[in-house]
């Protein structure tokens, strides 16, 4: 017969509803690292291997079950692969410890997708230890920066398995609940924007509800504002987009979400410009720069990393260009000084507005220049952005560069 330890592994990952491979997914997310393979799993699962207690580490936090718990379960396994003598029934206190180290598991398979998952989890809660939740917090914050250098296919499973991963931890939060349940949502809001650039609006839509969800549970409004902010991408009508972004700045308002802030004030500026209010995108503007002048950008929420000086640019390059501003010329000097000769991360989104910006303004053929430019860097380094920017760009893109707008159509379908 199969070792108890073997089955109980094999129960935390079937009652998660995961694959082999989405189990390797899942802690590898925790980690950090992509070392965990669907054939180790296995392994793991037919007792020709045990893991080592720095993978037991993962697990736990990937299956949201107390680390001592399932430490104290593979060293009494380890012991009898020593002795060669695994057991062939297991005792009551087997059955009490199986029992109480799958229930975290069997609450996380109760919905059918992540946000469901995530939404049952939420009202529970009890132990997880420290070093397992801030493995957790801190992946939440990583992949926000991840987005600036990874297509939304690449990101999607990459994310989804992060957020079954803290869905799973949760229920065994205990001290860590509020800290967790703010990386939930924030991995939650990403995870919905990443959705909408695939096209998935349903979904998407179903992410944010469950990162608001989040931000009342954990009484943290910036949380919403990321939400708000996000599904103003894809609202339905500018006075929609502009209601959305209203209400995320009064949920920046305050000490320590100045970063957060200049991105919400940032898009406010930019959609204010394409409504043609010439007056509050300028002044939506200037709060938003002033805003991050003067942020701290180490100590805000996790989800601020990517909200870098070259997405600032960015907002600026798409208000001016928009507006059709003299300082647009400055702004599109400086953006491109602060780009330098490799392009860095995020270096995408700033060619993408500033090809925009140069057309819109009637600067046909540097516009182009620079439209080429984007199109050859949104190929070599993909990332949530380059779909939009690609459809923006075709649409400025004059009648002789048909084959260009062609390819950015293509590229944004």
């Amino acid at each position: 017969m199969p070792d108890p330890f073997a089955e109980l592994l094999l129960r935390l990952r079937t009652d998660a509803g995961r694959t082999q491979e989405q189990q390797a997914d899942a802690i590898n997310a925790v980690s950090g690292r992509d070392t965990m393979t669907r054939r180790e799993i296995s392994r793991y699962e037919k007792f020709e291997n045990v893991p080592t207690n720095h993978t037991l580490a993962h697990i736990a936090a990937a299956s949201g079950v107390p680390f001592e718990e399932l430490l104290r379960e593979a060293k009494a396994a380890r012991a009898r692969r020593r002795r060669g003598n695994v057991r062939e029934e297991e005792d009551q206190d087997d059955v009490k410890r199986r029992k109480l180290l799958g229930s975290a598991a069997i609450g996380v398979s109760a919905a059918a997708e992540p946000w469901g998952r995530l939404a049952f989890a939420l009202s529970k809660g009890s132990r997880i230890d420290t070093p397992a939740a801030i493995a957790l917090i801190n992946r939440a914050a990583d992949l926000h920066v991840q987005e600036l250098n990874l297509s939304a296919r690449r990101l999607q499973s990459t994310v989804e398995s992060h957020l079954d991963a803290i869905t799973a931890a949760l229920p065994h939060a205990g001290e860590h609940e509020r800290a967790l349940t703010i990386a939930a949502g924030e991995t939650a809001a990403l995870a919905g924007w990443v959705a909408w650039d695939l096209g998935e609006y349903d979904k998407a839509g179903a992410y944010y509800n469950v990162t608001t969800e989040c931000a009342a549970k954990a009484g943290h409004p910036p949380l919403r504002a990321l939400a708000l902010t996000y599904a103003s991408y894809g609202a339905s009508t500018p006075k929609r987009k502009l209601e959305l972004l209203s209400q995320a700045s009064q949920d920046v308002r305050g000490h320590g979400n100045a970063t957060a802030a200049a991105w919400v004030l940032g898009r406010r500026a930019e959609e204010s410009a394409a409504v043609g209010d010439e007056t509050g995108a300028l002044r939506a503007l200037d709060r938003a720069r002033f805003a991050y002048d003067f942020a701290d950008h180490t100590s805000e929420q996790a989800w601020v990393r990517f909200v870098t000086p070259y997405r600032m640019d960015s907002l600026a390059l798409s208000v001016y260009g928009q507006l059709g501003r003299s300082e647009l010329t400055a702004t599109a000097d400086t953006a491109v000084d602060r780009l330098g000769d490799e392009l860095p991360d995020g270096g995408v989104v700033v060619l993408g507005d500033l090809a925009a910006a140069l057309l819109c303004g009637g600067d046909v053929e540097q516009g182009v220049y620079v439209s080429r430019q984007f199109t050859a860097a949104s190929q070599a380094k993909p990332n949530t952005m380059g779909k939009e920017r690609a459809a923006k760009i075709a649409a400025w893109l004059p009648d002789s560069e048909r084959e260009l707008a062609h390819h950015l159509r293509q590229f944004a379908s």
